[in-house]
């Protein structure tokens, strides 16, 4: 094998790897190890065979507790692919080609197992209608909540169960074991299930109409009813309260991290920069410190790594490997900050993403295209100085590195599948082979950033960020800042204006003054002669109209200014608070109209019957709502009367 030059050009190309020698050397005997297993020289090796080697590979590194073997052929593979050793349509890397893609809606409905096949094919037919208007990841959140949590819960439950047609105990159960996962935990998403339940029969039963042969022997009786949905609006509106007080507690935290990540990222270059100005093992000094420059034991062909030691602690400092994760910390956290993208938003940018628009004037505005992702809209977001600055270091750091902004491939988790090779931005390198940043990635390095607060800001020990919450950030900014709602959805990529509405968190001080800002604007519109101090007769006549709403059952609320509206018909006004020392009074009220109830009955007074009933309706919800209130114990707060301003 040592004179097979086949084998020789591989090695060649293997030591030219940007990884460590101790990779470049796993490479090569990965490729040995191959040949010799199997008995043959390179030109016979095929992917197939190498993808068995690594598998088995794999399987003995776990058998023996060993780590290495987790790498088998990931750094081989892609250099043999880029010397034709594989077939053109083979996966550029091993990651891919052991990537499992899509699951079919057979396959994603067999993995649960369900015992009743006829609902199996059932529950099949259903996905594939519904795939037509549906992408990868949301066909498969609505698989797992029919088939997962609520087929395959019913079958436990009642495993005689034919069809859709359900029992009210069997539902009434699958609704009380819904409130817990799996794991125990309370479930958040209590309508998602019952959504997902509820479209599925009421889908049933609109296709019946259309093709009775097909589906309406599964036409059942819904069993999900508006009132187990209820509550939908308040979950909803806590929901929003969760997210609202998020940002808030981490709107003040905010410029510590990006002060953080902004020194951090400069010092760092500051060290690596004098670094490369001086030999190995001669000294140089960077804000009063005195550093000195190691040798290191990868010695790599173009870029080898640069270590220094701190000479007053003793302390060794990777300052190639620090400062490039200290830039991506930086440049992650301020174009999420700057741009307000979602975290695939932010992986998916490329080169190609920048553009430029030429106003008349001459003036040139740099903006940033945004590919499709949840709303499957483009849209291009005008570039600050500060995001422009960021997106400039980022292409500049890859210019000098590789001489262009590299292509690499992305793969998308929620749709199972790999993207066409682009030069995107945020891309780091795996294994030798370059590949788009990925959620998990970009994730790691905003909770690195902040962990490493924690000495100092111990608050981030306890408030976390995530990609997403720089999103809430960047809309609520927009909007207390004066922005109009609908310029800052435009932004964000929203095609409802209530969900950017749900973004923003308004704080305290901003609901004072905005709304201080709004009386002012009101009174400057209003004539000057409106706000005029009153007159002692119309003070009086203004705390007559309070005396006036004291009546016997309790008082009136009706606004100061206007007559009764029930010609005094107490009982049936919506404006009276029945005060609870009177409920005794209502109950003697209610004998009364009892008894002249039953007299109209006996005379035949339909006109008068209508009148009584609708009078006791009224008695009875207000004698209920004060009841409810009277149990919510003392928890009135006397305001006081107004009291006139003081007369020059």
């Amino acid at each position: 094998m040592a004179q097979d030059p086949w084998l020789e050009e591989f090695c060649d190309r293997a030591d030219r790897l940007p990884v460590s020698s101790a990779r470049r050397t796993r490479a090569k005997f990965d490729v040995c190890c191959a040949l010799t297993v199997f008995g043959i020289d390179l030109k016979d090796l095929t992917a197939e065979a190498f993808l068995h080697y690594s598998d088995e590979s794999r399987k003995q590194g776990l058998v023996d507790g060993g780590k290495s073997a987790a790498w088998a052929g990931t750094l081989a593979w892609p250099v043999l692919h880029q010397m034709g050793q594989f077939a053109p349509s083979t996966p550029s890397t091993l990651r891919a080609a052991v990537t499992r893609g899509q699951l079919s809606i057979e396959e994603s409905v067999d993995r649960h197992r369900l015992k009743n096949h006829e609902v199996r094919d059932l529950l099949v037919a259903y996905l594939r209608q519904r795939s037509a208007d549906l992408d990868y990841s949301s066909l498969q959140t609505m698989t797992n909540l029919l088939v997962k949590t609520f087929w395959k819960e019913i079958e436990r439950i009642n495993p005689d169960q034919a069809d859709l047609r359900l029992s009210e105990d069997t539902f009434t159960t699958w609704k009380e074991r819904l409130l817990v996962t799996p794991k125990g935990q309370p479930r958040r998403d209590l309508d998602g299930p019952m959504l997902a339940v509820r479209a599925l029969y009421l889908d049933l039963q609109s296709w019946a109409a259309a093709e009775p042969e097909r589906w309406a022997k599964w036409v059942a009786p819904v069993p999900v009813r508006d009132q187990d949905l209820r509550w939908a609006n308040q979950r909803r509106r806590r929901l929003q309260e969760r997210m609202a007080n998020r940002t808030r507690d981490r709107q003040p935290l905010l410029p510590i991290l990006v002060q953080h990540v902004n020194d951090q990222w400069h010092r760092l270059r500051e060290l690596l920069d004098a670094a490369k100005q001086v030999a190995l093992g001669e000294n140089f000094v960077v804000d009063g410190v005195t550093w000195t420059r190691a040798s290191t034991k990868d010695q790599r062909h173009n870029r080898p790594p640069i270590h220094a030691i701190n000479r007053t602690t003793g302390e060794v400092v990777k300052l190639s490997r620090a400062e490039n994760l200290a830039f991506w910390q930086w440049a992650i956290i301020e174009t999420l900050r700057l741009a307000g993208l979602r975290v695939e938003e932010l992986s998916e940018l490329s080169h190609l993403s920048i553009r430029q628009y030429q106003r008349p004037n001459g003036e040139v505005i740099a903006l940033l295209v945004v590919t499709p992702s949840k709303s499957d809209r483009e849209r291009v977001i005008p570039m600050s100085a500060e995001l422009f600055h960021v997106i400039a270091q980022i292409i500049r750091r890859h210019r000098e590195e590789h001489g262009t902004v590299p292509t690499c491939a992305r793969y998308d988790p929620y749709e199972k599948t790999w993207s066409e090779e682009l030069p995107y931005l945020f891309q780091t390198l795996y294994s030798g082979t370059f590949r788009a940043m990925s959620g998990h990635t970009i994730w790691r390095n905003i909770h690195r950033a902040c962990d490493e607060l924690i000495p100092t800001h111990p608050d981030f020990a306890e408030i976390r960020f995530a990609p997403h919450d720089f999103r809430r950030l960047f809309a609520t900014e927009l909007v207390n800042n004066g922005l109009p709602i609908h310029i800052g959805a435009a932004l964000l990529g929203h095609l409802d204006i209530r969900t950017t509405r749900g973004y923003v968190a308004v704080f305290n001080e901003d609901v004072i003054s905005q709304y201080q800002q709004f009386l002012a604007r009101r009174r400057a519109e209003r004539p000057p002669d409106e706000y005029r101090e009153p007159t002692k007769d119309e003070w009086n006549d203004f705390n007559e109209h309070f005396d006036k709403r004291r009546v016997e059952l309790g008082s009136c609320g009706r606004p100061y200014g206007t007559p009764c509206q029930h010609e005094h018909a107490c009982i049936r006004c919506p404006m009276l608070s029945i005060n609870p020392k009177m409920l005794p009074r209502l109950d003697e009220l209610e004998e009364d109209l009892i008894a002249r109830l039953r007299r109209a009955q006996d005379e035949n007074w339909r006109g008068e019957i209508e009148g009584l009933e609708l009078t006791l309706t009224f008695l009875r919800g207000k004698r209920a709502q004060s009841m409810r209130l009277a149990r919510l114990g003392p928890g009135r707060i006397d305001l006081g009367m107004p009291t006139p301003p003081p007369h020059g």
